[in-house]
């Protein structure tokens, strides 16, 4: 079930994009967040997914910038070309839910921080996932008009 919600979440920043032209998804409509942009969040999603299931559950060192946001791909990057990446990661995290048990503890966590179980960061994805769609919910309202579930 766990997984069954993530995916929908998932599934739904595609969904959530479709339409937009790359102009479009390269604006920063949230006064508050004048570095979000669509494709900036979804860059952001990947990074969360590779952070989470990599880095923290297998262990594996990340290296880049400590700004999720600089994360996502250089400007000249597509919104297709950051889907298909954020695609690829979801599927590799899916993998890595599949090959354990969701009582397994993550490999790895910041010093002073416990560890927590792989369904903790599957329930954290989901809460994750679909807090930044509300975001793509207004962003795309204030963008094109755009509206729906």
């Amino acid at each position: 079930m766990l997984s069954g919600w993530l995916d929908r979440q998932r599934a739904t920043v595609r969904w959530k994009c479709t339409g937009l032209s790359e102009e479009q998804a390269e604006l920063a409509v949230l006064p508050a967040s004048p570095r979000m942009s669509v494709k900036t969040l979804v860059g952001h999603l990947r990074h969360v997914e590779l952070g989470w299931f990599e880095t923290s559950f297998l262990g594996v060192p990340q290296v880049g910038a400590k700004d999720p946001f600089k994360l996502s791909q250089p400007p000249e990057a597509s919104l297709d070309h950051l889907l298909d990446e954020y695609d690829q990661q979801c599927e590799r995290s899916r993998q890595i839910v599949a090959d354990h048990q969701l009582d397994d503890l993550e490999a790895w966590a910041p010093e002073g921080i416990e560890l927590v179980s792989l369904r903790w960061i599957v329930t954290h994805l989901i809460e994750e996932t679909a807090r930044h769609l509300g975001h793509l919910d207004v962003m795309r309202e204030l963008i094109d008009g755009t509206t729906g579930y």
